[in-house]
């Protein structure tokens, strides 16, 4: 019997092009298992979110309005469609779908794009330590909770979600408008319906979440989000080219690459990024606040900040909410 399941994430949209993206399986998607079990049996499901199986070469077909297009998966089983798109579009999340058809055997799912309202401000925010409290600076630990934390058990740092609900209605006056949410992270694709979920759970900013390549093995789990950061810069690179109109509020924390990657962006873009806050992990770090500093000489607002309630300070400081 052929096994066939597929995956899709969020996409968006701006005046001309249209972006969507997703993994077809020979597995069950990583989704489909309980991320509530408990003790053994969520270390169970996790594991089994990396034991996939990719589909390369897989026909898929999306159609969104009057568009229908098809194309082919990766090796890895991802494929991603960017589409000249400028029919006209309300601003708002809307209903897109995607055709995997095998033989005489056929699946079809249903993902959202984001038109984003009209806005100043967009929000690129890392994941791990940012807001999800993952213990990114010791491998045993994240890998502790990871296994044996079901996402009931799993902490968000206080006050992030009061900040992000701030920064989300920022210079919005239409009860219905806000601005647009990119969550951004080092974590694989595999993870996605853990991270999704969780922000549902804590009432985050309805975001689009861009990950790193999926894994496919035990030995890869082992090592998961610990590869390239390089992946996030290219993103949020992507995330500012396909809407350089907006200014953006970058947030992160410095256990990994943040402050180097957001020190990069703020280069490359001088005019697009409002805002820079980095959590601090660790007691000291004179290199990150080295990099926080040059990016403040770029005329970039700059808070290294422990708790969640000095952003909010901040952000109220500079006017952004």
């Amino acid at each position: 019997m052929v096994k066939l399941d597929l995956k899709l994430y969020r996409g968006y949209v701006n005046d001309g092009e249209l972006l969507v993206s997703g993994h077809v399986f020979q597995s069950w998607a990583p989704d489909k298992y309980r991320l509530d079990n408990k003790g053994i049996r969520h270390a169970v499901s996790i594991v089994h979110m990396f034991r996939i199986k990719p589909y390369p070469n897989a026909v898929v077909t999306l159609k969104f309005k009057n568009l229908e297009i098809t194309t082919k998966t990766l090796n890895d089983g991802f494929f991603r469609f960017t589409v000249p798109f400028n029919e006209p579009l309300e601003s708002g999340w809307h209903p897109y779908e995607v055709i995997c058809k095998l033989h005489n055997f056929g699946i079809v799912n249903v993902g959202e794009i984001l038109k984003p309202f009209k806005s100043k401000l967009g929000i690129i925010s890392d994941i791990d330590d940012t807001f999800l409290m993952s213990h990114s600076r010791s491998f045993f630990k994240k890998l502790y909770v990871l296994l044996f934390r079901n996402i009931n058990n799993r902490k968000i740092f206080e006050d992030v979600v009061q900040h992000y609900k701030a920064l989300s209605i920022a210079g919005q006056t239409n009860e219905v408008a806000s601005n647009s949410f990119f969550y951004v992270s080092s974590s694989e694709w595999n993870l996605y319906e853990f991270i999704d979920s969780f922000a549902r759970l804590h009432e985050l900013p309805k975001a689009v979440i861009k990950l790193s390549d999926i894994k496919a093995g035990i030995s890869d789990f082992l090592f998961t989000g610990r590869g390239s950061h390089n992946h996030k810069f290219v993103k949020i690179k992507e995330i500012i080219s396909f809407y350089p109109h907006l200014q953006y509020v970058l947030l992160g924390d410095d256990s990994q690459s943040d402050p180097y990657i957001y020190e990069q962006i703020s280069k490359i873009f001088p005019k697009n990024i409002k805002a820079v806050y980095i959590r601090k992990t660790s007691k000291s770090k004179t290199k990150v606040e080295r990099i926080l500093n040059n990016i403040e000489s770029l005329g970039v607002a700059v808070c290294y900040f422990k708790f969640s309630h000095q952003a909010i300070a901040h952000s109220k400081m500079i006017g952004i909410i």
